[in-house]
């Protein structure tokens, strides 16, 4: 019986050598600033079509889930991220008690949260869109 693989690239790349996880993690932290200047962007948009005095719960809703995207996901991520790579630091360093299948289930992990996060941004960026298109300039 054949089973399908959930990710097949995600099972591949935790065979890999720690370099090539090490580079995946730096790519992450990338992708992390790319996207906190894409929620400067949405919210810079947000704030020139629509004032929140109006008392608009959609937009008010979209501005909280902006702070929460930011302080939550972001920040946690990315500090999850370099947490991660200081555990990669004292692996080369040998350090007692620590080994590379450590590092190998904590990326998984971070893995699994950034295609989660990746996903959720974009259904995200998507009800932004839709929603400024509605708006009068």
């Amino acid at each position: 019986m054949n089973t399908l693989i959930a990710n097949p690239k995600a099972q591949y790349l935790l065979g890999a050598g720690l370099d090539v996880l090490h580079f995946e993690s730096r790519e992450w932290l990338d992708t992390l600033d790319f996207y906190t200047d894409e929620v400067r962007f949405f919210e810079n948009l947000l704030n020139k079509k629509e004032a929140s005095k109006n008392n608009n719960p959609e937009y008010e809703k979209m501005l909280k889930d902006l702070d929460k995207i930011h302080k939550d996901l972001f920040d946690d991520l990315k500090e999850s991220i370099i947490k991660h790579e200081q555990l990669l630091s004292r692996i080369e360093l040998a350090e007692k008690g620590l080994s590379d299948n450590d590092y190998r289930e904590k990326h998984q992990h971070i893995y699994n949260k950034m295609n989660t996060f990746s996903n959720d941004f974009k259904t995200f960026k998507k009800i932004v869109f839709d929603y400024s298109k509605r708006l009068k300039l």
